[in-house]
């Protein structure tokens, strides 16, 4: 065992934790090959119900965006990973620790890779539901890669071919020791390839939030080419997730604030931690269901909303009740009128719809289709605040720069404090035309509102750096700068 490389390990603790805790014994079992045994079709539809691929437990990228501050006097009681984010450390990690953001993601891939594998040779099932279910895990595969490459590998640009990603693993074999990183562009390559050939065997609408469906796969390819500056291919993929999301089985359609933050409705009452959030399989926003546990929107008092953040919000959002001005669970309120997120405690990061309207939105203003970004960005704001202030100004909506940044500020005020704004960030930092919109700054306050300390984001910290741990039972293994 101690010849065996990180990965391995990593593996080896996906086959442990799926044999005892995911998955029925009645049916799997550990054998020496490292493979799980599963017979029948169900059996394998029954490891796409396995916990472990809802509860992805990769949160840094909260911590790591532009939209928030920190106040000192929690920020010091903070777990020393947390004041490493923060400040946008070299290393965030001691050299016998794992990263939170690799361990979760690693066990699904060998899960995923397993059914790909597999699941064609079981027997009991059709060969329709055979393809579904590989057409699933190759969604959830890329899925999983397209998180990996956008915490390791650098933003996606011309140099995409020569800059260092993520290994690329196909077998669910845990005495694989040969791993090496594929190039950025291969990563987005093979994410690009799965969802591709995921698409035409999947259920077209949602069937249930935790497994996917056509057009889930086809939103999440759409985000792809996003981040790959690729907005011709985006649209196409998210009006035909429109489409197919149309189909579904289960409500799809967005909440409506102004009703549900109402008198009598279904968000109160607004609690110690926030509003009365419907959870996944209830959530009628979600269509892909895949998240981690906020605590900085939960029991955490360190991380704020800053106030230019704060400012991009008109009185009557009513987002802004996800907001309060008080630590947990009580105490002098921030300084500056700094807010604190206080739930939902799980964000929903698989894929939702709010981010659907935003991301067509985005590739119809980049186009230059400006009216159809207009009511794209207005269908989510008529939802979550007042008709007089849901419009987007004429001035705004006829120019195609001040649309764009609109529409990219209005992903921070629906995401503020989620992480999405990380990822934004990243892919935004190799735009030209809009890299000034990535703040480089994170502030530290006391309670009396003045300057504690300034921490600047340097370029190579938009990657993560691999684990000292990953590194060292991997000779030869590129590590980012």
């Amino acid at each position: 065992m101690q010849h065996l490389s990180r990965y391995k390990k990593l593996f080896l603790a996906v086959l442990i934790m799926a044999a005892t805790t995911a998955c029925k014994k009645s049916f799997l079992e550990i054998v020496p090959k490292g493979n799980l045994i599963a017979e029948k079709t169900n059996d394998y539809s029954l490891l796409l119900n396995n916990l472990d691929l809802l509860n992805v437990s990769t949160d840094a990228q909260v911590v790591m965006g532009d939209e928030i501050a920190a106040i000192e006097s929690y920020f010091t009681g903070a777990a020393i990973r947390t004041q490493r984010l923060y400040r946008w450390d070299d290393v965030i990690y001691e050299p016998d620790q794992d990263a939170t953001e690799m361990v979760v993601p690693l066990r699904n891939i060998y899960t995923y890779n397993k059914i790909i594998n597999e699941v064609m040779n079981s027997v009991d099932g059709t060969e329709q539901q055979k393809k579904a279910l590989r057409a699933e895990a190759l969604a959830g595969r890329a899925w999983t890669y397209f998180l990996l490459i956008n915490y390791y590998g650098k933003p996606y640009s011309t140099s995409s071919a020569n800059d260092p990603g993520f290994p690329i693993v196909t077998k669910a074999d845990v005495t694989e020791t040969n791993f090496t990183r594929a190039s950025v562009k291969e990563v987005y390559d093979f994410i690009v390839s799965d969802l591709t050939a995921a698409i035409s065997d999947l259920p077209t609408g949602v069937t249930h939030r935790l497994r996917m469906s056509k057009g889930a796969a086809e939103a999440i390819l759409g985000k792809v080419y996003v981040f790959m500056g690729k907005y011709n291919e985006a649209l196409t993929q998210f009006n035909a997730s429109f489409t197919s999301l149309s189909t579904s089985v289960i409500p799809v359609a967005l909440y409506d604030y102004n009703v549900t933050f109402a008198t009598g409705g279904s968000f109160l009452p607004i609690g110690l931690f926030g509003p009365a959030y419907p959870t996944v399989p209830n959530n009628q926003e979600n269509i892909y269901g895949k998240q981690f546990i906020n605590n900085w929107s939960f029991g955490n008092s360190e991380i704020v909303a800053t106030q230019q953040t704060l400012a991009l919000f008109t009185a009557s959002d009513r987002r802004r009740n996800f907001f309060v001005g008080n630590p947990y669970p009580s105490g002098a309120a921030y300084p500056n009128g700094m807010l604190r997120r206080r739930g939902p405690a799980g964000v929903q990061i698989g894929f939702v719809l709010p981010e659907l309207f935003l991301l067509r939105a985005e590739c119809k203003a980049r186009l230059n289709d400006l009216a159809g970004a207009k009511a794209d960005v207005e269908a989510l704001r008529i939802k979550r605040m007042t008709a007089a202030d849901a419009p987007v100004s004429a001035a705004t909506a006829a120019d195609q720069n001040l649309l764009i940044r609109f529409i990219l500020d209005e992903r921070i005020r629906e995401f503020a404090v989620q992480g999405f704004r990380w990822f934004d960030m990243r892919r935004l930092s190799v735009d030209p035309q809009f890299s000034s919109t990535v703040g480089t700054i994170h502030t530290i306050y006391n309670a009396a509102g003045a300057v504690v300390s300034t921490h600047t984001l340097k370029p190579e910290r938009l990657v993560f750096r691999f684990p000292e741990k990953v590194i060292n039972q991997n000779p030869g293994m590129q590590n980012n700068q």
